[in-house]
């Protein structure tokens, strides 16, 4: 009967078990791109064996509405829209996420809104202290403050999460360092 069950959701595990593999490996590249990082794949799972696929696929389909969501957030934050895009990010139900955080750092950072800025750069590299595209905008957050110093840690932070000095976090943060670019 079991046995009957579980063949009868084979298909099923099987395209669960393909998805949550194509989703996890786009959190690889999540750094700098319009896909968020999955921080909801850490959960324990729960369930038994019948239903953890099940389960997964749940969490896919919820992952890929949060995709679409996030995307249509950033871009209105990235088309100068930073008060909708903000609103559009905490609709997202995901404030934790560190590119959540992020990009409502960056957008109030580019309303002038700096303290409340800098919260979210912290909230996002609380999250993930690795977050690359957080330590290029923080440190442009400080290089815009005046705080040089700083600023020049925060590039050399990003060499080191990047491996090399050309990486886009990288180029961008060292122009705004140098005076030669705004972002």
């Amino acid at each position: 009967m079991i046995l009957s069950r579980f063949f009868r959701h084979l298909p099923a595990v099987a395209a669960a078990a393909l998805l949550v593999t194509a989703v996890g490996l786009n959190a690889v590249y999540a750094a700098g791109t319009d896909t968020p990082t999955d921080d909801k794949k850490k959960e324990k799972k729960k369930g038994s064996a019948i239903e953890q696929p099940e389960q997964q696929l749940a969490h896919a389909k919820a992952y890929d509405e949060f995709v679409r969501g996030y995307r249509a957030a950033r871009d209105m934050i990235l088309a100068g829209q930073y008060d909708k895009g903000i609103a559009a990010m905490h609709a997202l139900g995901r404030d934790d996420n560190p590119d959540v955080a992020n990009y409502i750092g960056y957008a109030n950072r580019r309303m002038g809104n700096y303290e409340q800025s800098k919260i979210w750069y912290e909230a996002a590299l609380k999250a993930d202290p690795k977050h690359t595209r957080t330590w290029s905008y923080y440190g442009m957050w400080q290089a815009e403050q005046g705080n040089r110093v700083k600023a020049k840690e925060y590039l050399t932070k990003v060499a080191s999460l990047c491996g090399n000095t050309s990486c886009k976090e990288y180029v961008e943060l060292k122009s705004v360092i140098d005076g030669t670019g705004t972002y």
